[in-house]
C-alpha cells in the first residue's frame, strides 16, 4: 500500500495566498477554499430551526464572519491522511459550533456589548437569550459529533470538560499559595487551547493519519491554543474596538488578570507609573475613570514586551513540534499559523 503523506511531500510547489494570508502551495489553498465554503454551508445548516428568534440569534455570530480558526486547523491536519475523508468537514462544523456557543456564555458573563464588530447577543437581545442559544449550538454540535463514533464523542466530552474546567478556574482564581501564572497558563491550556488540540485531533484522526502524526498534531495544537490565548489578551489590552471586534480592556474591567498584569504585579517596572498601575490592578476597575487609567498606563508598561517574548516562545515551542512531521505543504501551513498567531499582536 502507498504512502499517501510520501506521495504529498513532491517537490517545490506554486505558492498563493491562503488560509489567514499566509502563503502555501496553491493545491492546498484551493482545496482549503471549497472545504470552507462546505464548512460554512453546513454550519449555516445547523443553526437553521423552526422557531424565529433561536434562528435568528443563532445565526448571530456565525453571520458576523469570523477567522474560522479552528474549522481550518480541521482542514491543515486532515492532510496527514485523507481530507475527503467524510468526518473532515463535520468535524470541523463541530468545533466551530462548541467554540461560538462558549462566545455567546462569555460575553454574558463579561457583560461584553461588542463581539465581532457588532452587538452581543446578550445586548441586542437578553442574557437569556443568548445563554440559550449558546447552550443551542453545544446541542447542534452533539447531533453532528454523534455521528462521527464513540471515540470522537469521548475526545470532543473531555475537551468540553477541560473548557468548563478553565472556565471556573479563571473567575474563581488560584489557590491561596498557588503560583498566579502558573494558574494563569493552566487556564489558557484549558479554557482555550484544549479545543484548538481537538481541532489538530479531529482533522488528523478521521482523515486516517498515522497515530504518531495525530499525536504531534494534537501537542503542537495545544501549544498553538496557549499561543492564540497569549496573543487574545495581548490584544485584548492593546487594541483598539474597530481592530479587534471587542471591547479593550475588557479582562481589566472584570478583574481578570492576564500575562501583562501578571508581569506586572510580579514586579517588571520600578518607576513612579509602575507603582501605581500595580496599586490600580488590585482595585475594582469596573468604573470607567480607573479602568481609563489603568489601560492606559498597562499600554505603555514593558509588561508588554515581556508578555510578547513569552507569545513567540510559545509560538516557537510549536513550532519545533511540527518540524517533526512529514515535511508536506500542511506543515508548512501550521508552522505559518504559528508565525500568523504572533503577528496578530503587531
Amino acid at each position: 500500500m502507498s504512502d499517501p503523506i510520501a506521495e504529498k511531500s513532491g517537490g517545490p510547489a506554486r505558492q498563493e495566498s491562503g488560509p489567514f494570508g499566509l502563503p502555501v502551495d496553491s493545491a492546498l489553498a484551493a482545496d482549503a477554499r471549497q472545504r470552507l465554503a462546505a464548512v460554512e454551508e453546513l454550519l449555516l445548516e445547523s443553526v437553521r430551526g423552526e422557531d424565529p428568534l433561536l434562528s435568528q440569534a443563532s445565526k448571530h455570530l456565525v453571520e458576523a464572519g469570523g477567522k474560522r480558526f479552528r474549522p481550518m486547523l480541521v482542514l491543515l491536519a486532515s492532510h496527514f491522511g485523507d481530507p475527503a475523508a467524510a468526518g473532515v468537514v463535520p468535524a470541523a462544523v463541530v468545533v466551530e459550533l462548541t467554540h461560538l456557543g462558549t462566545l455567546y456564555h462569555d460575553d454574558v458573563m463579561d457583560e461584553a456589548t461588542v463581539r465581532r464588530g457588532q452587538a452581543s447577543a446578550n445586548s441586542r437581545w437578553t442574557n437569556t437569550v443568548a445563554i440559550l442559544t449558546g447552550d443551542y449550538l453545544f446541542a447542534r454540535a452533539s447531533d453532528l459529533l454523534a455521528d462521527l463514533g464513540p471515540e470522537a464523542v469521548r475526545i470532543q466530552a473531555r475537551a468540553f470538560a477541560r473548557l468548563v474546567r478553565g472556565q471556573i478556574q479563571e473567575t474563581v482564581g488560584p489557590a491561596e499559595g498557588a503560583d498566579p501564572l502558573k494558574h494563569y497558563l493552566q487556564v489558557a491550556a484549558d479554557k482555550t487551547a484544549s479545543l484548538i488540540a481537538v481541532s489538530g485531533q479531529f482533522g488528523s484522526l478521521l482523515s486516517g493519519a498515522p497515530a504518531h502524526v495525530v499525536d504531534t498534531i494534537t501537542s503542537a495544537c495545544e501549544k498553538i491554543g496557549v499561543a492564540f490565548q497569549l496573543s487574545d489578551d495581548i490584544l485584548d489590552i492593546d487594541s483598539e474596538t474597530e481592530e479587534s471586534g471587542k471591547t479593550p480592556g475588557t479582562d481589566l474591567r472584570e478583574g481578570i488578570r492576564t500575562l501583562p498584569m501578571h508581569h506586572v504585579l510580579a514586579g517588571v517596572g520600578s518607576g513612579p507609573d509602575d507603582a501605581r498601575l500595580r496599586e490600580l490592578l488590585v482595585q475594582d476597575l469596573s468604573g470607567d475613570e480607573l479602568h481609563a487609567e489603568a489601560l492606559a498606563l498597562l499600554r505603555a508598561h514593558p509588561a508588554m514586551d515581556l508578555a510578547r517574548a513569552d507569545l513567540r516562545q510559545c509560538a516557537e515551542d510549536a513550532r519545533a513540534e511540527l518540524l517533526t512531521l512529514p515535511a508536506i505543504p500542511a506543515r508548512d501551513a501550521f508552522t505559518g499559523l504559528c508565525d500568523f498567531v504572533v503577528s496578530r499582536t503587531g
